[in-house]
């Protein structure tokens, strides 16, 4: 009688790949967990270097963990999903979600406008507007790059503030009675940029949700236009549509 082994043809990297998933899946490796060391790992499933580096990889590819430059591996956060119903920031919108809201402020400095900011804040190019540049971050995860373009004598009235505590949509409304009545969304995927991509710590060419919009006050007035660039792998949004009679 003859007897006929099942030979396992699974890969190696596969069988790490799919133990360190099964951790994660069980919160044994929580969100924000760091992973062990590649050397840790390879103490661990007594394996090359590059064949723990293949099952990271492709754990990095199907969201489960980020590599974060200078520090490690971490367990990624579950997406956000964020509603597009209405003209909120990112505080307002990360305190609706149970998420702790901080800001880190890069660089605030006048330029002159270029001809797409200049046509959101309806004046000539070439005139000063207050550029300010932050990262936006939840939980102490990055999770958005913002451009925002200021007509120079709001931004001159904004910059004095503390940007990193203090919410820009906060501050015009209820410091500099300029109340926001709406504003004009676009949303488009890109990939990020080397300076997006070293503001949020990630790859460049790292999926990117780029929403420009302009807010206006009353008379619609433009008073904010911002570039906000959001991570593809952190972040979804969500909208209502209503079906036009007809």
């Amino acid at each position: 009688m003859s007897f006929m082994t099942q030979i396992d043809t699974t890969p190696l990297y596969a069988k790490i790949e799919a133990a360190l998933a099964a951790e994660i899946s069980s919160g044994q490796l929580g969100a924000g967990t760091q992973l062990p060391t590649e050397e840790q790992l390879i103490g661990r499933f007594q394996m090359s270097r590059t064949t723990i580096r293949k099952a990271i990889d492709n754990l990095v590819a199907r969201g489960l963990v980020e590599i974060r430059r200078g520090k490690g591996t971490f367990v990624t956060h579950p997406k956000i999903t964020q509603a597009l119903t209405e003209l909120t920031g990112f505080a307002e919108d990360m305190v609706v979600l149970g998420r702790h809201p901080t800001s880190r402020l890069l660089d605030k400095r006048i330029i002159s406008a270029d001809e797409k900011t200049a046509q959101a804040l309806q004046m000539a190019p070439g005139t000063q507007v207050y550029r300010i540049e932050r990262v936006r971050l939840a939980d102490g995860i990055p999770m958005s790059f913002d451009e925002t373009y200021l007509p120079l004598e709001i931004g001159n009235k904004v910059v004095s503030n503390n940007l990193e505590v203090e919410p820009i949509f906060a501050l015009l409304e209820n410091k500099y009675a300029l109340p926001l009545i709406e504003a004009s969304y676009q949303l488009e995927a890109v990939i990020a940029e080397p300076h997006v991509a070293q503001a949020l710590n990630i790859a460049v060419g790292a999926p990117i949700f780029l929403i420009e919009r302009t807010s206006y006050s009353t008379g619609e007035r433009p008073v904010d236009y911002e570039k906000l660039y959001y991570r593809g792998d952190a972040i979804r949004f969500a909208t209502q549509l209503s079906r036009r009679s007809r």
